[in-house]
């Protein structure tokens, strides 16, 4: 072996010692940091502060539908989970949103909005993707836009609904 490679090798080593002495290894064997957590810190991470964005009139849930949502405006898809929902009655325009899953391929989650959407006035926006991600934009008037995105992964479809809409419209 050449002599002159040994001074390297032995700073690489002397770094890798470094790095494993900064971790410790959980029973789980995931490494985790060798300096103590304090207890603040991790009750921060897990509370969420309050946004100073957050309109009042906003509620969200996960696992349900929010109460108050327009569940006319957007009709839960039969055989759907909800997978989190919210709802902001603002004074110009309320916005909506629902995640969910179902047992369905995109084509048919598409199909379903878009007769539910189009049997209340809205008009599709050409365009059905973006990227990789089947994607539909709906338009009513001058200022209600909905949109309905969708990725399909073992049989199962998670899709994404959300408006913004006349509050008026919002029942």
């Amino acid at each position: 072996m050449d002599t002159s490679s040994q001074p390297g090798l032995a700073a690489l080593a002397a770094v890798g010692a470094l790095v494993l002495a900064a971790c410790s290894q959980t029973p789980s064997g995931q490494a985790e940091p060798s300096q103590p957590t304090s207890i603040a810190a991790t009750q921060s991470t897990l509370t969420a502060s309050p946004s100073p964005s957050a309109s009042p009139n906003t509620s969200a849930t996960v696992g349900a539908v929010v109460a108050g949502f327009p569940q006319q405006l957007l009709p839960l898809m039969t055989g759907a989970t909800v997978v989190s929902s919210s709802f902001d009655k603002a004074s110009t325009l309320a916005t909506a949103a629902l995640v969910g899953t179902v047992s369905a391929p995109t084509a048919s989650v598409v199909d379903f909005y878009t007769k539910a959407l189009e049997g209340q006035g809205f008009k599709a926006v050409p365009g059905d993707k973006v990227g990789g991600v089947a994607s539909k934009d709906f338009v009513r008037g001058d200022n209600e836009t909905v949109n309905l995105s969708v990725v399909e992964a073992a049989g199962v479809s998670t899709f994404t609904i959300g408006a913004n809409v006349a509050v008026e419209s919002a029942k």
